[in-house]
């Protein structure tokens, strides 16, 4: 195989999911000698795009260097943000991992609903092979697009990547100076609604009432819709509720955090994978889920569920791991070693197969 072009949009910017993926997956090809041509980085790579937006490079730039370069095949990483047109003698592979602004349309803005739809449609009809990240994802891409089954593979995430953060001497002070209790819950990912954090507060509310108050611990930047959370959790404070609202923060801060933690609430109404519990538990960390979307395919039955409108499960299940060893330790020991199926190295593996694929057609 010859070096493929790699969707590198996201490389330059702040990390976020696909971010973390591109990554991650780039390590694991280069790691079984695959030469990547990064294209579209903000500004490193073979052809950073400078001020130019990454739509903007994709539909107007991107297409000339692909016929400039020497790469047979295309790999992009965010959905749906293939070239419009195909380019002669280049394969394209696309990775979707998740079809949330389409099953959740309330959760995004309207423009970026419209542009996701349209986007999709075009780029799964171009594309040689389609990467889902999980069956749940595949489910829904084929619920609407049935004509590309014959296209679709499933390639679960890795989640190994969080053993490269060790404890360094910045993030210890960081810590220290947060005073953070002995035992607490986290909940670490953006703020939107989709995530349910709302369902963690009434949990926090139902175990203060019951004399039992615990420590919140919110990691994860402001999104799309997160205004009502963060009005709540200012209520809350005031009321008394130890809640930590941390915002966004570096990866070896955000990994130390989930190792730390008691335990790793994640409730999240809909995840197209739903790599954050994935994370706490290869960490040794007891995470609790909700029972929609991808979190059962991924996390099995090695992570507590409770429905995510089950507040009164949520406060129960917390209630339970805050307050046993036993418990902590029992769901620490089955999310390890389940965590421990997904690598990037398999990742690579079968995003390669796709690559060999679609290189046949």
């Amino acid at each position: 195989m010859g070096p493929v072009a790699f969707d590198a949009s996201l490389w330059d910017e702040p990390t976020t999911g696909i971010g973390l993926y591109a990554r991650c997956l780039a390590s694991g090809l280069e790691n079984r000698g695959v030469r990547l041509l990064r294209l579209g980085a903000r500004v490193s790579g073979e052809d950073p795009r400078g001020r130019m937006g990454r739509t903007t490079y994709v539909l107007g730039r991107l297409p000339q260097a692909l016929r400039d370069s020497e790469a047979p095949l295309y790999h992009a990483l965010g959905n749906f943000n293939l070239p419009l047109v195909r380019i002669p003698g280049k394969a394209y592979v696309v990775t979707v991992h998740d079809l949330i602004p389409l099953r959740m349309p309330e959760t995004v803005s309207r423009a970026y609903r419209w542009q996701f739809r349209l986007w999709l449609a075009r780029s799964v009809q171009v594309a040689d092979r389609i990467v889902c990240v999980s069956a749940c994802t595949r489910d829904d891409l084929l619920a609407r697009h049935p004509e590309v089954a014959h296209k679709v593979t499933v390639v679960h995430n890795g989640v190994d990547h969080v053993d490269r953060y060790a404890l360094d001497a910045t993030t210890e002070d960081f810590l220290r100076s947060l005073s953070l209790p002995q035992r607490f819950v986290l909940y670490a990912g953006s703020l939107d609604v989709r995530k349910n954090v709302s369902l963690v507060l009434d949990a926090l509310e139902r175990l203060k009432a019951r004399g039992r108050p615990a420590t919140l611990v919110l990691a994860g930047q402001s999104w799309f819709g997160s205004g009502s959370v963060e009005s709540r959790v200012g209520r809350m404070r005031a009321e008394g509720h130890d809640i930590r609202p941390l915002g966004y923060q570096s990866e070896p801060v955000f990994y130390e955090l989930m190792r730390r933690a008691t335990v790793f609430a994640f409730p999240s109404k809909y995840e197209g994978f739903g790599l954050p519990p994935l994370e706490a538990m290869r960490l040794g960390t007891p995470a609790i889920v909700s029972t929609t979307g991808a979190t059962p395919e991924v996390c099995g039955e090695a992570a507590l569920a409770v429905r995510p409108d089950d507040a009164e499960g949520l406060a129960e299940a917390m209630d339970r791991l805050l307050r046993s060893d036993t418990e902590r330790r029992r769901w620490a020991e089955e999310g390890r070693r389940h965590a421990a199926r997904f690598t990037w190295a398999r990742c690579a593996e079968g995003t390669l197969e796709a690559y060999e694929s679609a290189l046949r057609r």
